[in-house]
């Protein structure tokens, strides 16, 4: 792992394991401050964020931990696990995941990452992948049923025997030899569990290693236990857990607590077994915080989710919007037309397309002034809202061009298009446009209709054609194209579907 981690976060990792917290949170802050650039692997830069989110966790920076553990979670989790980065990457979250009490994803994480190191054929990351997953088994059996206890201790001191035989120095050998005589205790071989506590604990003086005491004091306790020399599993026990306070381990200091507490409890010992029992609250304490903390920062990710997915929806319907009369513009007549179509003709209904054009609407703007044309539209639109109902789709096409896609008519009005093409007609020539427009020539509108089990653009096209029609024989009239599926001759009629647009 060390070629993966920058060299100042090991040196966090190490003060803390030497019990120097305050000097370990100092460093960390201006540490965490730099964003890990991952030499431009992806496996390599979440592996420095889950180093330090196991970090934060230990230091009791709850939140940051959390951050920073989703944030490598992300960064990996659609890529293929290859390689001694990802191994340690997994390898890491799944211990801190079951630091945090996810305890299945955990164990499934510290397996896989076994599975990767593997592969990847390098050693050193083997040996320290199948140590978190034997002492994540150790701590698993310890809260069994006696027989699945035996079976599961088992199981880590083969996985940790096999870490043994791959390295021979150093922090992860010494992780090793604590693992593994918890282990051997485990499974009834005291005198080897001994000799291998005290083996780790000589290298963790020598390395200023805390955890390692820490570790190695509490294997020794559980075989003095064994024994049945309670007053010396005591005081093995008590420096076990002073070690799991000095370096901030709340995991340690839950299991080693609540060991001493059952010692001092078959000793008498009520003082200690309460004292003991303080601790052990004290350690569960972080647990119920962490809870809090992961209810609280999923409430504030689902309130932003819900935010940005509402914002995003008022993007698209702004898109789809006219800004100047609040009608569907032709983005939101496109995306809503087809499903509209659908729906109709699913229920055997015929769906009418009603195109309106204003007549002479370029000298409104001309004599008027723009403002007046604009106010015009508006209140064109308000009219065609008016004269169609709630669920017929009302949209501004382009310029002074309206479309309205009239669904869902009842099957005993065939009739519907011309029907509403007309009272629009009449809205619009009877409604008083003195006050708005003064002396200026009113507008009217022509309106082509067209009806058929077709789709948009075929409607438009016919629509248009009714429209041109409506144009040439005068304006301010109502023109229908025969139904979609017919086969009169139209040619005379026909026209560009721009063609209409240059007579006003």
């Amino acid at each position: 792992m060390t070629g993966h981690i920058p060299r100042e976060d090991r040196e966090v990792r190490l003060l803390l394991d030497s019990g120097r917290v305050p000097e370990a949170n100092m460093l960390f802050d201006e540490v965490v401050a730099r964003v890990p650039s991952g030499g431009g692997e992806r496996w390599r830069r979440a592996t420095v964020l889950v180093h330090r989110a196991v970090v934060a966790w230990r230091l009791g920076r709850i939140p940051l931990a959390l951050e920073l553990a989703a944030e490598g979670w992300t960064e990996f989790d659609t890529a293929r696990p290859e390689g001694t980065a990802a191994a340690q990457t997994i390898g890491m979250l799944g211990y801190l995941l079951e630091s945090i009490g996810h305890r299945r994803a955990a164990q499934d994480m510290m397996r896989l990452s076994v599975r990767v190191a593997r592969d990847a054929g390098h050693p050193h990351t083997l040996a320290h992948c199948l140590q978190r997953l034997g002492g994540t088994l150790n701590f698993r059996a310890l809260d069994a049923a006696p027989t699945a206890a035996r079976r599961l201790f088992a199981d880590a001191r083969s996985l940790l025997e096999e870490g043994l035989g791959l390295v021979d120095e150093g922090y992860v050998h010494r992780a090793l030899l604590g693992a593994y005589g918890r282990s051997l205790a485990g499974v009834g071989e005291l005198d080897h569990a001994e000799r291998v506590a005290r083996e780790a604990m000589a290298l963790a003086r020598r390395a200023e290693d805390r955890w390692g005491l820490a570790v190695g004091n509490w294997v020794l306790a559980t075989v003095r236990r064994a024994q049945g020399a309670l007053p010396e599993a005591r005081t093995l026990g008590s420096r076990a857990v002073a070690e799991a306070e000095r370096i901030n381990d709340a995991a340690l200091l839950r299991r080693f607590s609540q060991d001493l507490a059952d010692i001092c409890d078959e000793l008498g010992d009520h003082v200690g077994e309460a004292t003991a029992l303080r601790r052990t609250v004290s350690a569960g304490r972080k647990a119920v915080e962490t809870l809090q903390e992961g209810l609280a920062q999923a409430l504030e990710q689902r309130r932003v989710a819900v935010q940005a997915q509402r914002l995003a929806v008022a993007a698209q319907e702004a898109a789809a919007r006219d800004p100047l009369t609040g009608l569907a513009n032709r983005l939101g007549l496109e995306r809503a037309a087809p499903h509209l179509l659908e729906r109709t003709a699913a229920r055997g209904r015929l769906p009418w397309l009603v195109l309106v054009d204003v007549d002479w609407f370029k000298g409104v703007n001309d004599d008027a002034g723009h403002a007046a044309g604009d106010a015009a539209l508006r209140e064109i639109a308000q009219l065609l809202r008016r004269e169609c109902r709630s669920d017929d789709l009302v949209a501004r096409w382009a310029g002074d061009e309206f479309v309205v896609l009239l669904v869902d008519a009842s099957e005993d009005r065939q009739d519907a298009g011309p029907v509403v093409a007309e009272r629009i007609r009449a809205a619009v020539d009877d409604h008083d446009w003195t006050m708005m427009l003064g002396n200026t020539r009113r507008p009217t509108v022509s309106i082509g209709v067209a009806a058929g089990p077709a789709k948009l653009d075929q409607l438009f096209a016919a629509a248009d054609i009714a429209l041109y029609r409506a144009k040439r024989h005068g304006r301010n009239r109502v023109e229908v194209h025969p139904p979609l599926g017919d086969s009169p001759d139209t040619t005379a009629d026909a026209s560009p579907a721009t063609e209409h647009a240059g007579l006003g």
